[in-house]
């Protein structure tokens, strides 16, 4: 799934094209689905990404739902990370695409 499917691409007045800002939507918290890890040592988003969901391009659900990855996307050692449900997040990102 592209997180970026619903963004709208602009021109400036020069028609330079770019993307608009796309702002993630919040991820419930879904005590049935969700999983919670704590890192014992310092891990990568991209990482756990790709283990918990099979694509690393994932990494964004991951940061979204901790408040993590403003500018890197290395995790702390010892950090107790959520971990939504992917089917959970799959739905959200189509309700919100058809609505747009």
């Amino acid at each position: 799934m592209n997180r970026y499917v619903s963004t709208k691409t602009l021109k400036t007045d020069s028609l330079v094209r770019r993307k608009a800002t796309t702002l993630f939507p919040v991820i419930p918290i879904d005590p049935n689905t969700d999983v919670y890890i704590r890192t014992t040592s310092i891990e990568r988003l991209d990482k756990l990404a790709l283990q918990f969901y099979g694509d690393q391009a994932w990494w964004w659900v991951i940061a979204v739902s901790n408040g993590l990855g403003k500018g890197t996307i290395i995790v702390p050692m010892d950090t107790r990370i959520r971990i939504p449900d992917k089917n959970v997040v799959m739905n959200l990102l189509n309700t919100i695409n058809q609505t747009r």
